[in-house]
Parts: structure tokens; C-alpha cells; sequence
């Protein structure tokens, strides 16, 4: 069992923001001189080192290389309503090329007392998906994400599929604490219901929004709340993130050293916050589903995405084989060099084959 509390959350917000921000499209031409390159594409760095699968493509390489050797994205700020600046900031970037490739209109709309984020496509929603609806609930390790991360996670599909897509602008740490966010999902569910069937309802999140999307589906159960047609776990598991082979070799595979040890689970010095998940308790199930066998036999059909450079690999794989192990369905994609959070760049093919897996998931899966 995997539990993490404190520090593993707060290193999502922390490692997405790393990890996860744009790189201007001229980065993916031509390599630039550098004597930590070989000529290979392996990179030297502090005497490791790091090849570069094959398997990635060219512009993905290019992008991990960038991310590995210059760390561009710096550190995060003690004060959390900074932090929330910056973290946003870092997401609007991502946004802007999105939003370009992507035509929607968002609306600010409050539903069951939720503030909520409702993206639509430009050329409106299609007639097949009139009735149906897709809620995002966004990652930023329980503290950051809201109203920018989650557009991130919520205009490819509502362009793709040409459907409704509605944010969860969820309380977050160190303000609220568990079951807060759950709380949150679920009033904004249970108003959608009154206009859609729950074989008509999606339900996805990326990093602690996969996570609480996970966490969702155990507190409807406690709840009497019936299942969603489907759920997308991407870049978490249902059991938080860290744990197996992925988190030891995650670290030094995207340039992080040294190795994640036992010392994963602490949180970054000098933060001393509240985290979300705090007074949680590693078997409670309504935290962590995988922790009941009963719970993870109740899943409607998921697809976990994740990537091979990913911490949070071996959870999301092991979380997809206990619930196909429970008989539930569960499909499992992992991309090759791909890290935490990839799929907030748009511009990477990687993460454009997720989505078209994400849309033909979910369109298959929400009743016709």
C-alpha cells in the first residue's frame, strides 16, 4: 500500500510545475552545441549517464533534454498565494499555443454552489454528445491548479469530442483539508444529475485530480451516489503517486538527483503548511481507494495515462492490475520518456495521442 500524505503531495505541485511547462516549438529543431550531449543524445549530467529512448519522439526528446539540463522553471515560493501566481502562470503558458490549437469558449458557471469552469467547443457541442458531459478535476497537488491547470485538462477534450466539459474548482490545502475536495466533486455531481444519467457522465482528472477523481468514485459509493459511465486516472493511481521501481528511477531519468529514497514522502524544507491529506489516514479507502478490495471491485470501467520517466508509473500500473485482477475494466497507456504531468503540453505528439485515447475512451464509454 502506497500512502503518501504531506510531502508527496506538495512535491506533485512542485514537480508538475518542473516538469510540465512549455518549451518554445523552436526548441524542437535543430540540437543546440552542448558539451553534455554525446553524440548519441545521451546526456552527462553531474557524472550519470542519461540515454534517451528511441522510442520518444524527436520534439519529446528534444523537450526532455531541456528539462533535464537546464531545469528552467526554478523553485517554488514559501508563500503559497505566490506560488499560485506562479503556478498559474506556468499553466497559461501551456494555455496559449492550447487555446490556438484548440477552439473552445469557457464560462464561469456555479453549480450545486461550486464555482465551476464549463468549456465548451467553438463549433458546438455535437449532436451525439447533447447528453452527455465530461467533469475535469484538476492536478496542482491539492494546493494549486484552480481555474488554470484545470483548462489545461479541459479544452482538448471538449474540442475533440465536441462536448461539455465542467472544471471543479475544488477547496484546496492549506485553506481545507480532506474530504474537502470530495465534498466539493460531489455536489457538483449530484446537481449534474438532475440533467444527465450517470452512463451519460465522465469523470477525469490529472496528478492529485487523478488522485480525487479516484477518491470521488469511493465517496459516491459512501454516499449513495451511482458510478459515472467512466473515470480517467491520468498521472496518479489509487493510492496517490510514489511507490515501486518508477520512483527510484524517475529522478535521475528526467535529471532530479539525487534518487528519491525514503526521504520521498518529506515535505521541501522550510514548508510547514498544512497538506491536504494530512489527517488522512493510509487505509482509509474515501483517501485511498486502492486500500478496499470492495471499493476497487465497485470502479466503473478506467484508463490510467502515465509515462516511463514518470514517478508515478508503477501506482498507476499497479492500481490498473488490481482492478483488472477485481474484474473491472481498465486500460492502461504509458508513453515512452514521458514525465509527470506531459500531457499539459499540448505541443508534444505524446501527449496529442493521449488525448485521441482520452476522447475515444470516453466516447465509447458514455451511453448512447
Amino acid at each position: 500500500m502506497q500512502g503518501q500524505k504531506t510531502g508527496t503531495l506538495r512535491l506533485i505541485g512542485i514537480a508538475a510545475s518542473m516538469v510540465a511547462a512549455s518549451l518554445p516549438a523552436a526548441a524542437f529543431g535543430e540540437e543546440p552545441e552542448d558539451d553534455r550531449i554525446a553524440a548519441d543524445g545521451t546526456i552527462r549530467l553531474d557524472g550519470v549517464n542519461v540515454p534517451l529512448s528511441q522510442f520518444t519522439s524527436p520534439e519529446g526528446r528534444a523537450y526532455l533534454r531541456h528539462l533535464i539540463l537546464n531545469k528552467p522553471f526554478g523553485t517554488p515560493l514559501p508563500d503559497i498565494e505566490a506560488e499560485r501566481v506562479r503556478q498559474d502562470e506556468i499553466m497559461h503558458g501551456f494555455l496559449k499555443p492550447m487555446r490556438e490549437r484548440y477552439a473552445v469558449a469557457v464560462a464561469e458557471e456555479e453549480i450545486g454552489g461550486i464555482v465551476t469552469d464549463v468549456v465548451t467547443p467553438a463549433e458546438g457541442i455535437s449532436p451525439e454528445n447533447a447528453d452527455r458531459v465530461l467533469i475535469n478535476l484538476h492536478g496542482g497537488g491539492f494546493v494549486t491548479g484552480g481555474r488554470s491547470a484545470s483548462l489545461v485538462e479541459s479544452v482538448p477534450l471538449a474540442a475533440l469530442m465536441k462536448i461539455k466539459v465542467v472544471s471543479v474548482d475544488y477547496r484546496m490545502a492549506p485553506e481545507h483539508a480532506f474530504p474537502a475536495a470530495s465534498e466539493d466533486v460531489a455536489a457538483v455531481y449530484r446537481e449534474l444529475l438532475k440533467q444527465y444519467e450517470p452512463s451519460r457522465i465522465g469523470i477525469y482528472g490529472c496528478s492529485a485530480g487523478g488522485l480525487l477523481t479516484a477518491q470521488s468514485i469511493a465517496w459516491f459509493r459512501a454516499n449513495d451516489l451511482p458510478n459515472p459511465a467512466a473515470v480517467g486516472v491520468f498521472c496518479a493511481s489509487l493510492s496517490g503517486y510514489f511507490g515501486g521501481e518508477s520512483t527510484v528511477l524517475s529522478g535521475p531519468l528526467t535529471g532530479n538527483l539525487p534518487r528519491l529514497s525514503d526521504s520521498v514522502a518529506a515535505p521541501p524544507a522550510g514548508d510547514d503548511s498544512p497538506g491536504y491529506l494530512d489527517a488522512a489516514s493510509t487505509d482509509d479507502p474515501l483517501a485511498y481507494p486502492l486500500a478496499s478490495r470492495e471499493v476497487v471491485a465497485d470502479f466503473p470501467p478506467t484508463l490510467f495515462i502515465t509515462g516511463t520517466r514518470s514517478f508515478e508509473f508503477s501506482s498507476a500500473l499497479n492500481s490498473h492490475n488490481r482492478l483488472a485482477s477485481a474484474g473491472v475494466e481498465s486500460r492502461f497507456h504509458g508513453w515512452e520518456g514521458m514525465f509527470h504531468g506531459f500531457i499539459y503540453n499540448s505541443e508534444l505528439r505524446e501527449s496529442r495521442a493521449a488525448y485521441d485515447i482520452m476522447a475515444d475512451f470516453f466516447q465509447t464509454h458514455l451511453a448512447e
